[in-house]
């Protein structure tokens, strides 16, 4: 089981396709669209979004985002409705950049309010830092992007996904830019591309493990 998401919008099509492309990055989470209203126009629907979120909690919780302010009041009504409105939160964030995030944090299992926490932050620019000389405890392997899109949107979010289960700090350089390896956005922000040479450095109890798996998700286009 993992925490389900609800997408709340004024637009059926905005929803759709958003939880469309964020079941892309997480295959294995429940992601409901809950958008216009019953009749095909804009704007939201209380009924629905009560109803997306109780098939989206398959018992971790569910996390709700939202476009715009009307859209917020309906999600927390819908919240506040439930049998144990403690089950679901209304995350604060941006609804593009913060789905994107909440599905690949609840595909690698975090609960609810990790999931939520993953989605109010997504939208707080993450700054691309100069990449520095590897500490001394720190493992490091270069690789070659072979895959056509490179490290963008379903890609990074697998790298993401992986990496998360060792323990293990993770950082992606390409050129003078370095980002997180744990964070998708930050990922997708280095713009690398196909024939990229990148250089992951780990440092951590499971660090060489990590840069393995890594290299086996590069050496393997990401299952593409």
């Amino acid at each position: 089981m993992s925490v389900g998401i609800v997408l709340v919008s004024h637009s059926a099509k905005l929803a759709q396709g958003l939880a469309e492309l964020a079941a892309q990055m997480a295959p294995d989470v429940t992601i409901l669209p809950a958008g216009g209203l019953s009749d095909g126009s804009i704007g939201t629907d209380y009924d629905e979004v009560v109803a997306a979120t109780q098939r989206a909690d398959s018992g971790d919780g569910v996390v709700l985002l939202y476009d715009l302010g009307s859209a917020q009041m309906t999600a927390e009504l819908a919240v506040e409705s439930l049998a144990d409105p403690s089950a679901a939160i209304v995350a604060d964030g941006p609804l593009v950049e913060g789905a994107i995030a909440a599905a690949v944090a609840a595909q690698s299992g975090q609960d609810r309010r990790a999931v939520a926490e993953a989605a109010a932050t997504a939208g707080i620019p993450e700054d691309l830092a100069p990449s520095a000389e590897a500490p001394a405890d720190a493992a490091e392997v270069e690789l070659e992007l072979r895959n056509d899109v490179g490290l963008h949107a379903r890609p990074a979010a697998v790298l993401v996904r992986t990496l998360s289960e060792f323990d293990a700090e993770v950082t992606v350089r390409l050129g003078d830019q370095e980002a997180d390896g744990h964070s998708v956005l930050a990922l997708m922000s280095l713009g690398a591309r196909q024939g990229d040479r990148i250089r992951v450095r780990a440092r951590g109890p499971q660090a060489s493990a990590a840069l393995e798996k890594a290299k086996e998700l590069v050496d393997g286009n990401f299952g593409e």
